[in-house]
């Protein structure tokens, strides 16, 4: 049964949202000032797929993708370049504001560059045995088959046949894969997931199919299958061995956008502390001009830290530390010869250790998120604590996603 809308405005996870009666609904693919024709979504009571755009927005553009609408990877191609700006600095503006944060926020800074480095893959079979693999569907449990995304760095050409290859190898095995395929400067490193022990005949069709497709490393729940080269980037001055599987900022002009404003408004501190450091994106650059210790769960990407810092001219020494700052943050005592606190969580933020700089004698601290929400929780807790913010900068590096970055500074 087909129902008509009209679409009020574009909502926090981009989607067209219509007031009906005192609750919102949700559409995706619309936007502000359209009339829709819309049909119920079954899984979600508050949501209605688009089944026709009656009267478009002056704003509506083509999208460049033909996989957009039905794959989920991106939320807006729709829209003109302009406007979706505004509404993305604006997420920014408004978790801050519903916070009971009012201060300036900088501009948006475009930072998609030449797209997205990293890409993580999946891999299911249908009751049917059709193999599929691709990205999740927008808000359903299925796979969208794709050939090409125009959204990716050309360094990661090829991955996306590759993961079809090892997706077919490791049919018999018959489980859901998740297949992560990031580019090195040495070639594609790939990591499959999901697939269990493997037998010796299998590691070794899978080194095979590495060779043939030249992988610089194939790894299985980062044990290495096959390493041909050593997968490395530059970060800054340093050469750093990517660890298996590991986190990264998903686009280079990204990285060197949000470690670039990182370095700015460190401005003035002699020793930083960087927390949630990863495998020292933001650490290595520090280390050019200020004297840094770093912190991170996860032991494989400090090590690397360690082993790019050894091999590195021109950067200090880096103290690095393997530590769980969700459950241990640095205490007040860790603090007393720190004057800077770089921070840069994952989406669930820093809550724990914000409410330990709260009470600390720190001056200085430079907050950087993915999540708006987590990062005006955090600020408010900095906030009470005796910080005011003086600088906010939002920076897109998923571009047609309702992601935002933050650069945010803090001092008292």
């Amino acid at each position: 049964m087909s129902e008509r809308l009209v679409i009020h405005h574009v909502g926090h996870f981009g989607d067209g949202v219509a007031i009906e009666g005192s609750q919102p609904v949700y559409v995706p693919y619309a936007l502000g000032g359209e009339v829709v024709d819309v049909q119920p979504a079954h899984s979600h009571p508050d949501r209605r797929e688009l089944l026709h755009v009656v009267a478009p927005s002056p704003e509506r553009i083509e999208p460049f993708c033909p996989h957009f609408g039905t794959c989920g990877g991106c939320a807006i191609q729709h829209w003109q370049p302009e406007p979706y700006r505004t509404w993305k600095r604006n997420l920014v503006v408004e978790a801050l504001s519903h916070a009971g944060i009012e201060c300036p926020v900088d501009e948006l800074i475009d930072a998609h560059g030449s797209g997205r480095r990293r890409m993580t893959l999946h891999a299911r079979q249908s009751q049917n045995d059709i193999l599929r693999v691709g990205f999740a569907a927008a808000g359903r449990h299925e796979i969208i088959a794709i050939d090409h995304c125009p959204i990716l760095d050309p360094a990661l050409n090829g991955g996306i046949e590759t993961a079809n290859a090892i997706a077919e190898l490791l049919k018999p095995v018959a489980k859901p894969l998740d297949i992560q395929v990031t580019a090195s400067d040495n070639g594609l490193d790939i990591d499959v997931r999901g697939s269990g022990p493997l037998d010796t005949a299998m590691l070794s069709h899978l080194s095979k199919l590495a060779e043939q497709h030249k992988l610089a490393r194939l790894t299985r729940h980062g044990e290495v299958v096959i390493q041909r080269n050593t997968p490395t980037i530059m970060v800054g001055k340093a050469k750093l061995t990517l660890p298996p599987g590991s986190f990264m900022q998903p686009t280079v002009a990204g990285e060197e956008a949000l470690a670039a404003l990182v370095i700015a408004k460190c401005k003035g501190a002699k020793q930083v502390a960087e927390l949630f450091c990863g495998f020292g994106p933001f650490a290595l650059r520090l280390a050019e001009k200020f004297s840094v210790t770093a912190f991170d769960s996860e032991a494989a990407a400090i090590s690397s830290l360690q082993d790019a810092v050894k091999s590195t001219q021109g950067v200090k020494p880096i103290k690095a530390e393997t530590r769980d700052l969700f459950r241990r943050p640095l205490m007040l005592q860790e603090l007393r010869d720190v004057d800077c606190v770089v921070f840069d969580p994952p989406r669930q933020g820093a809550q724990a250790q914000s409410q330990q700089l709260a009470t600390s004698k720190i001056k200085h601290v430079v907050a950087v998120s993915c999540n708006p929400a987590t990062f005006a929780r955090d600020a408010r807790i900095l906030i009470d604590g005796g910080f005011r913010i003086d600088s906010v900068t939002p920076v897109d590096q998923f571009r047609h996603t309702p992601h935002v970055e933050i650069v945010a500074r803090f001092k008292r």
